[in-house]
C-alpha cells in the first residue's frame, strides 16, 4: 500500500459518485429533455462555486451501498448572483432519490449551516418518497423522529423548493415548509404517489388530478408559479431570491433603478376608471408604480382577487398586495385570505416594506366561504397583520368597504395611509346602503334614492377622513410612486434599520 494507492481508490469512489445512477438512466433522462440532479445544479449555481458535501456518502445497508452514489440526494453550498446558498437536488436516477438514514443526514447538515451561516436554502425536488424496507418495522420506527426540529419552520433564511418530477416523500414536505415554491408542469406533488394511494383507496387515480401544477397553483395554492422546463424553474428561483435578504438579520438588496420607471405613472388616470362600476386589472397599476420590469407576481392563479407580489420602488424591494377588481370585483374570498395572511408573513419575516393598493368591496360573503371558515380566515389576516413590525402604507385607489378596510391596512393597522380624491370609505356601495338604511330601492323613488345616494357619497369622501388625520394626505393618482418613494426613505432611517422584530417567523406555512 502506498499514498497513490490510496489516492487511486479515491478518485474511483469519487468517479463512481459522480456517475450517479449510471450512463443508461442518465441518457433516458436527457432523451425525455430533462436535467439530472448535477446538471440542474449547473444551471442554479455561478460557474465552479459548488462545493460538496457528502459525495461518497452511501446507504448504510449492506445490500444497497454500491447502488446508492451520494445516497441520492447531492448536497453542499455554492452562489447564485455571487451570494452564498445552500442547496440539496435530487438524483432520481438513485433509487429514486428516495429518503434514508444517510440522505437525511445530509439534509440536516446542509439546513443547519444554512441558518447557522445565514444562507438561503434551495431544495430541488424529485423524490419516490420513503426508502423500503429501510422503513418498516420497529427498526424502521426507530430511524424516524430523531431530529425534533426537522420540520421546525423558523424563517433564519429564506427556503425555495423546485418540484421537477414525481415529488413524494421529503420533497413534499419540503415544498410545503417553503417561502417559494416553482413547480415544472409535469411534475407532481402529493403525500404519496398515484400507485400507492391507488391501493389505499381502492379506485384509479390521475397523477394530475393527485397534484399536478394546475390543483397547486389554482386550488390549495402550496405552489406558486409553474412552468415549462427545468431551466426555466431555475432562473425562476434566482430571481425570487434576488428580492429577499440572505437571511432576516439583514435587509434585501438594493437594485439599479431601470431608466424610465420614474415616468410610467403618467397615464394612470386612463387605466383606472373613475367609476367604481367598472374593472380594470390592478396589475397594470402596479406594474406602473414599480421599477420598470421588476414585478414579480405570487400564486396568480390562487385568491386571483388579491394580487401579492416582490418589486422595486427606487432599487428597494418592496411587497405589494393589491385588491384586483378584474376577478370577483375585488371581493375577498377564503383563497384571497390565506394569499394575503402568507404574503404578510413572507414580508415580515425577511425585512420587506408592504404596500397596500386598495379597491375592494368588502368580503365575498355566502354559503361556500362560511363552510371553509372565512371569518377564521379572516381574523388569521389580522392576527398576522396585527404582528407584522416592517413598514406598512395604505393607497386607496378607490373603494374601501366594511371589515376588510381593518385588513386592507386601515386605522392603525398601517403606519401610512393615503387615498386618491375618487376613494371612497363607505361601509358598502352606496345604493345597497340607501336600500338597507332608508328600505329605498331605485324604481320606487328615482328622485330621492338618487339624493340620498349623494347623502352617501359626500359621508364617503376622502376629505373628511383627511380632515381628520387618519387618511394622512389625500393625493393625486399621478404622484403616488413619488409619495411612496418618500415614505420608504424616511422609514429606512428608523434604528431597527430596516431589520423588523420577527413575530411572524413561526407562523404555520399552510393552514
Amino acid at each position: 500500500m502506498s499514498h497513490e494507492t490510496d489516492i487511486q481508490e479515491l478518485r474511483q469512489r469519487r468517479d463512481k459518485a459522480y456517475a450517479m445512477g449510471g450512463a443508461d438512466r442518465l441518457a433516458k433522462r436527457r432523451a425525455q429533455g430533462v436535467l439530472n440532479a448535477r446538471e440542474r445544479l449547473d444551471v442554479l449555481l455561478d460557474p465552479d462555486s459548488f462545493f460538496e458535501s457528502g459525495l461518497l456518502a452511501t446507504s448504510f445497508r449492506p445490500d444497497a451501498r454500491e447502488k446508492t452514489p451520494a445516497d441520492g440526494k447531492i448536497a453542499g453550498f455554492g452562489a447564485i448572483g455571487g451570494r452564498p446558498v445552500a442547496v440539496v437536488s435530487n438524483d432520481f436516477t438513485v433509487m429514486g432519490a428516495s429518503s434514508s438514514v444517510v440522505n437525511g443526514k445530509k439534509i440536516k447538515h446542509v439546513r443547519q449551516v444554512a441558518a447557522d451561516s445565514g444562507m438561503p436554502l434551495v431544495m430541488l425536488g424529485e423524490s419516490a418518497g420513503a426508502r423500503m424496507p429501510d422503513r418498516m418495522g420497529a427498526a424502521g420506527r426507530a430511524i424516524l423522529g430523531q431530529d425534533p426540529r426537522e420540520y421546525l419552520r423558523d424563517r433564519r433564511t429564506p427556503w425555495v423548493s423546485a418540484l421537477l418530477g414525481s415529488c413524494y416523500g421529503s420533497s413534499t414536505w419540503y415544498a410545503c415548509l417553503s417561502d417559494f415554491v416553482v413547480m415544472r408542469k409535469g411534475a407532481t406533488m402529493a403525500v404519496a404517489s398515484s400507485r400507492v394511494t391507488e391501493l389505499a383507496i381502492k379506485q384509479t387515480v390521475d397523477a394530475e388530478e393527485l397534484g399536478g401544477w394546475k390543483l397547486h397553483t389554482g386550488t390549495t395554492g402550496i405552489v406558486d408559479v409553474a412552468v415549462d422546463s427545468d431551466e426555466e424553474a431555475l432562473e425562476v428561483v434566482k430571481r425570487f431570491l434576488s428580492y429577499l435578504p440572505s437571511h432576516s438579520g439583514e435587509t434585501p438588496p438594493v437594485a439599479p433603478v431601470p431608466a424610465g420607471s420614474d415616468e410610467a405613472m403618467a397615464d394612470i388616470l386612463d387605466i383606472v376608471p373613475h367609476s367604481r362600476t367598472k374593472t380594470y386589472d390592478s396589475r397594470d397599476v402596479i406594474r406602473r408604480l414599480l421599477d420598470r420590469d421588476s414585478m414579480f407576481e405570487l400564486k396568480p392563479r390562487f385568491g386571483k382577487s388579491m394580487v401579492t407580489c416582490l418589486g422595486r420602488v427606487a432599487g428597494q424591494t418592496v411587497g405589494v398586495l393589491a385588491n384586483n377588481p378584474k376577478f370577483k370585483g375585488g371581493a375577498i374570498d377564503v383563497d384571497a385570505c390565506a394569499k394575503a395572511t402568507s404574503f404578510l408573513v413572507l414580508c415580515d419575516s425577511f425585512n420587506i416594506p408592504i404596500i397596500f393598493l386598495v379597491d375592494q368591496p368588502g368580503f365575498l360573503i355566502g354559503i361556500d366561504g362560511e363552510k371553509r371558515g372565512a371569518p377564521g380566515r379572516i381574523m388569521n389576516w389580522m392576527n398576522a397583520l396585527s404582528l407584522t413590525t416592517v413598514p406598512r402604507f395604505v393607497v386607496t385607489m378607490r373603494k374601501n368597504y366594511g371589515q376588510a378596510y381593518l385588513n386592507m391596512g386601515g386605522g392603525r393597522n398601517s403606519d401610512e395611509a393615503v387615498a386618491w380624491p375618487c376613494a371612497d370609505f363607505g361601509f358598502m356601495d352606496p345604493g345597497t346602503a340607501v336600500n338597507v338604511l332608508y328600505g329605498l330601492r331605485h324604481e320606487d323613488a328615482p328622485e330621492e334614492f338618487k339624493r340620498r345616494v349623494d347623502e352617501i357619497n359626500q359621508d364617503n369622501a376622502p376629505w373628511a377622513l383627511a380632515g381628520l388625520y387618519e387618511a394622512k394626505d389625500v393625493i393625486d393618482p399621478r404622484d403616488t410612486r413619488t409619495y411612496l418613494m418618500r415614505l420608504l426613505d424616511i422609514y429606512t432611517r428608523r434604528p431597527s434599520k430596516g431589520i423588523g422584530a420577527h413575530r411572524l417567523a413561526c407562523w404555520p406555512t399552510s393552514y
